[in-house]
């Protein structure tokens, strides 16, 4: 394998699991370096809700069209981290629909009330905000109204995690052990991207409205130097930038970002109307000029002298 060659469920090892025959791979992953060799540098970056796989046994389930579905995808942030590999950060991306499953949720925080009676164990039966709010591990609803025009089986959830959560999260739990043994760290950038409403209300550090949310727990998911440098880096490009505020990172920040255990995670969210138009969706020149800054946001991590992180 190249160091550039993608790493699907079906080209990574048994452990990182795989789809079943037939079925299109849940996650693309990009090594900056041939399997087996030392990752250039201790960074990861990840993009969890920018798949477009609508599965036809989720569709046939479903009252809304794939077009309103379509509004809770992270649209184009892929591309705005595919060139990452070539500055030594490994990449990941999921190709299933948030939609389908989220994989900046726990797998099984899941809604009893778009269940069958009695459907789910307790332990998977979640009591969180989000939850509430219809955007479990499974969503509830798009664009407020209900996807499903009937309820859903535990089985069928727990086919979406085998299929789409757990071989994604088995991927990245590899790509950040291979960059602690190489560099004594890993760093996690999680991407994603943010209506424009979202940010009313929240005011940007150096004023006005934000263009660029960083989350990083309140100071819990990250050392304190990993937020400073990206948020001085963006600012530095002419982006206005706020923490935690609307969104301070989901299970992705909090489950990764150890920094007692050498794992760093910043989330990153992004303003769609920096480079997409909401309504058609379709990419804006802004996309082209975000991609080179995250490029040269790229750059900057790939050259940091992280032993100095604090």
């Amino acid at each position: 394998m190249n160091a550039w060659d993608p790493i699907t469920p079906e080209t990574a090892s048994a452990q990182a699991g795989g789809a079943a025959p037939g079925r299109e791979p849940a996650f693309e992953a990009v090594r900056a370096a041939p399997e087996g060799s030392r990752p250039p540098t201790p960074v990861v970056f990840a993009s969890p809700h920018s798949g477009a796989l609508y599965p036809p046994e989720m569709m046939a389930a479903a009252r809304l069209p794939e077009s309103v579905l379509k509004g809770s995808e992270d649209a184009f942030v892929d591309r705005l981290i595919a060139g990452a590999p070539a500055r030594g950060v490994a990449t990941i991306r999921s190709r299933l629909a948030r939609s389908y499953i989220d994989l900046n949720r726990d797998p099984w925080e899941l809604d009893p009330a778009m269940f069958e009676d009695d459907a789910l164990p307790e332990f998977a039966r979640g009591r969180t905000a989000r939850v509430a709010a219809g955007l479990g591990a499974i969503a509830r609803i798009a664009d407020g109204r209900p996807i499903y025009e009937r309820k859903l089986t535990f089985e069928e959830a727990t086919a979406r995690v085998e299929y789409g959560h757990r071989p994604y999260h088995d991927m990245l739990n590899r790509l950040l052990a291979q960059a602690r043994a190489a560099h004594g760290l890993a760093v996690l950038i999680d991407w994603h991207s943010m209506p424009a409403a979202a940010t009313r209300g929240t005011r940007a550090r150096a004023g006005g409205p934000c263009d660029i949310v960083l989350g990083d727990r309140f100071g819990a998911a990250c050392a304190p130097g990993l937020t400073r440098l990206v948020e001085e880096a963006l600012e530095g490009m002419g982006y206005r930038v706020a923490r935690n505020s609307p969104y301070a990172g989901g299970y992705t920040t909090e489950h990764y970002g150890r920094p007692a255990r050498r794992t760093h995670a910043l989330q990153v969210e992004i303003n769609r109307a920096l480079y997409m138009n909401e309504t058609t969706r379709e990419p804006t020149e802004g996309l082209a000029v975000l991609a080179a800054h995250v490029d040269q946001l790229t750059a900057l991590l790939a050259q940091t002298d992280w032993a100095a992180l604090k």
